[in-house]
């Protein structure tokens, strides 16, 4: 009989799942930022070229705590990804008329 030690976690380690569904991922070109005295709201929406209307995909909501180590991540991430691939260009694009509540930075 196998040691049912291997399944479990280690100490200060977190057993993470992750199903079918959601390992496919949703796309989003656009990600709308608000946020409160309390919480960081990160909406993902997929614009497509002449389509008049898009829908939210995904919302996330963070505290300011972890929004600021999301913010640490995804720039760690980038300095690795370009030094592997190059630098990622920034093309300007005109800004995109929202019909969405208050306004955010993406």
């Amino acid at each position: 009989m196998a040691d049912n030690k291997e399944n479990k976690p280690k100490k200060g380690q977190i057993n993470i799942e992750l199903d079918e569904k959601v390992a496919e991922g949703t796309y989003s070109n656009l990600a709308i930022i608000n946020h409160s005295v309390s919480e960081f709201v990160v909406d993902f929406v997929s614009i497509m070229p002449g389509t008049p209307k898009s829908k939210v995909k995904s919302r996330i909501i963070l505290t300011p705590q972890h929004a600021k180590r999301l913010l640490k991540a995804l720039g760690e991430n980038i300095i690795r990804f370009e030094k592997a691939h190059g630098e990622i260009k920034d093309y300007e694009q005109p800004p995109i008329p929202l019909n969405f509540g208050p306004t955010g930075q993406a």
